[in-house]
């Protein structure tokens, strides 16, 4: 019996335009064009750059827009009532572009063609049609954004209609339903989609995150027959977001029913890469990833509970829906005071230790239990714990000692006759019997102040002698402060996330009354991590 064939879903990424919507956000056109490259190697079909003309940036990344497999996409609106397609100047500068394609966002819902655009829903009708038809006689694939379109159904049916046939009958390649709103539910979506009766390869999906829905409506949507689905990277966009495309691809490629009866852009061989798309866009933006994102977070294959754990080592499939490289993450057995032998044994199987001494097990997870007790939590510090257990079982070595440190924070004035702090930390060593001073300022290239655990962490990492070259690519990328206690009897635990050049990822804490001390007891923790990873 031959293999049925898979039916084509196609993927518009709409990042660059709609992901930019969300507050806080704005890229560059060099970061735009760097995020094009990544959609375009990951095999997604449309990218959509932006709206030329609308500002400088969008326009910039369109003049010298990166050459794409994908096709790359120009956003804009239908004409406005009064003048024709031809002679409408943001219509123009939208063309003017020089896309392939160009996706133009028209009303379907006559509220809004009413209350909005103040036209009547014959003229809402006509811009619809003269844009999409304008936009295909210059040769270029046309895209019809129905914007509030589930809404207008529910008002109209008769005129949302219209506006898509509007659309259709003019030649636009697909009609992109849309949950503007973001309200309208999964099950709803399909039976509206179902009603339509409309070609699904004409028929694209497009929603956003307000209900916490938007990837099951797409996915509701594809079931009823629509081929095309709309999303941005880490689900950003305006509002709650959009559809994540970070989550649908990798449920498209390997979840039942989809992977058995669609094919996409995207490949099982680049599926490993998106957790690196996924980060580094979070990069980009001086985001923080989050941890309990599906497939991608940190804590997405962590098994904390020792049930769990023990599960675990005799076959990963009884806790997880798939496994954690085929989307480029790694398994965590997370210590805790949680945790039993079944996780401390995974977790130092998993960092090459020794787990045949059982006492010595059963020392460092009283240890660990311990210093839970007094503040740590080694839930989220894996390398912080591997510290403990390398120490316990004697296979730390002595890289270096610390002799001393000391941070000071200064205010004065500038020479612009402003007030300005500026933090300044002294480290002294002692690596191969040999005293090394480091002293680093916290002042950025802007002349501001980042503070004393910055200038801290700079003076450690400045001069570790022979191993200096080991922790020179040393980052880090976030920076946690929980205050465990109230009052005067405050105990600060301090977790910082670091990276390096070879796209390792490590969390270390510490524990103390002084926010310095813990954080410096952190950093500590990351040299010698690094140290025994690399020498």
């Amino acid at each position: 019996m031959s293999e049925q064939r898979k039916e084509r879903l196609y993927l518009y990424d709409t990042t660059l335009r709609d992901g930019q919507q969300t507050q806080g956000v704005q890229f560059s056109a060099s970061e735009k064009a760097e995020i094009a490259r990544m959609l375009d190697d990951l095999g997604v079909d449309h990218i959509e750059g932006g709206w030329p003309g609308a500002n400088p940036t969008d326009s910039e990344f369109f003049e010298h827009a990166p050459k794409t497999r994908a096709t790359m996409t120009a956003f804009g609106m239908t004409k406005r009532a009064g003048r024709s397609a031809e002679n409408d100047d943001v219509l123009a500068a939208v063309l003017n572009a020089g896309t392939p394609a160009v996706c133009l966002v028209g009303k379907t819902h006559p509220f809004h063609v009413d209350t909005a655009l103040g036209i009547t829903l014959d003229e809402n009708l006509e811009n619809i049609r003269a844009s999409i038809a304008h936009i295909v006689s210059q040769g270029r694939e046309a895209l019809f954004d129905a914007e509030h379109f589930f809404d207008g159904y529910a008002d109209d049916p008769a005129y949302a209609r219209a506006c898509l046939a509007a659309a259709l009958d003019a030649g636009a390649r697909w009609a992109v339903l849309c949950d503007t709103n973001g309200g309208t539910m999964p099950g709803r979506i399909a039976e509206v989609i179902a009603a339509l009766d409309l070609p699904g390869d004409h028929l694209g999906i497009h929603t956003h995150n307000d209900t916490e829905q938007a990837v099951a409506a797409s996915l509701a949507a594809i079931e009823a027959g629509a081929r095309q689905v709309q999303g941005t990277l880490n689900g950003l966009g305006e509002r709650c977001g959009n559809a994540n495309l970070t989550s649908l691809i990798p449920t498209l490629l390997l979840k039942a029913p989809y992977a058995s009866k669609y094919e996409i852009g995207v490949t099982r061989d680049k599926l490993p890469g998106l957790l690196r798309v996924s980060r580094r866009l979070d990069d980009i933006l001086n985001r923080v990833p989050r941890r309990e994102a599906a497939y991608v977070g940190a804590s997405a294959f962590a098994h904390k509970a020792g049930l769990h754990a023990s599960a675990i080592l005799k076959d990963p499939t009884t806790y997880e829906h798939v496994p954690p490289e085929t989307v480029g993450n790694q398994r965590i057995v997370p210590m805790s005071n949680q945790a039993g032998l079944s996780n401390l044994r995974k977790r130092l199987g998993d960092a090459g230790l020794p787990t045949d001494d059982t006492e010595a097990l059963r020392r460092i997870l009283e240890e660990v239990k311990s210093r839970e007790d007094a503040g740590y939590s080694y839930d989220g510090a894996q390398a912080s714990f591997e510290i403990i257990a390398r120490e316990a079982l004697g296979l730390l070595p002595d890289f270096f000692e610390v002799k001393r440190y000391r941070v000071t924070v200064e205010r004065r004035k500038n020479k612009y006759d402003q007030m300005i702090s500026l933090s300044e930390a002294v480290v002294v060593l002692k690596v191969d019997g040999e005293k090394k001073l480091s002293v680093s300022e916290s002042m950025d290239e802007t002349g501001g102040d980042r503070g004393p655990v910055n200038a801290l962490s700079k003076a450690l990492f400045k001069d570790l002698g022979r191993y200096q070259e080991a922790i020179d690519d040393i980052r880090l990328t976030d920076f946690r402060v929980r205050i465990m206690q109230g009052g005067t009897e405050a105990v600060t635990r301090v977790i910082i996330d670091h990276e390096d050049g070879e796209g390792r990822r490590w969390s270390t804490v510490g524990v103390s009354p002084n926010i310095v001390d813990a954080s410096f007891e952190a950093l500590l923790d990351a040299v010698r991590w690094k140290l025994c990873q690399t020498l």
